[in-house]
């Protein structure tokens, strides 16, 4: 099983957003046996905190099913259990190199490199838009989906 782990800063908009857009997208190809999605928070912020209501708001306009949830941190020990682990942005980046001494294994990417975009997710907790987070986190998961999906 394809074990895949998205973080963002606080777990509640993008790292959520980017695990349910996921999973949906999974379930969809009727993956959801060979590929396991959750997300974390790279920072302790808002650790117990459910999902944003821009980010429920946004991902029910889609259709995108969602559960009730509590922000969780991420720990060194999920580099060992996650096959990737996918940030939103620079810092997530930096906070999960300085976690796992320098990504050894090469298991941590930004979101949008996988649809050839050498940008970040932009933080909705600080633009207020939901909508662009979305389009990025779904442009992001289909690529990723396509470049992991099992050969049939």
């Amino acid at each position: 099983m394809k074990k895949i782990l998205f973080v963002c800063h606080g777990n509640i908009c993008r790292s959520t957003m980017a695990e349910f857009v996921m999973k949906d997208m999974v379930a969809k190809a009727g993956l959801a046996e060979e590929i396991l999605v959750e997300s974390k928070a790279c920072r302790t912020d808002e650790i117990g905190s459910d999902t944003h209501p821009g980010t429920k708001r946004v991902l029910r306009a889609h259709g995108v099913p969602f559960t009730p949830r509590q922000a969780r941190q991420i720990r060194r020990t999920d580099y060992d259990e996650y096959d990737l682990i996918i940030a939103m942005d620079d810092e997530n980046m930096r906070d999960l190199s300085r976690l796992t001494d320098g990504d050894p294994q090469g298991k941590c990417h930004l979101l949008l490199a996988y649809a050839g975009e050498a940008r970040e997710v932009a933080d909705p907790w600080y633009t207020g838009n939901f909508e662009v987070t979305y389009m990025d986190v779904s442009n992001g998961c289909r690529s990723l989906l396509d470049k992991i999906r099992p050969m049939r």
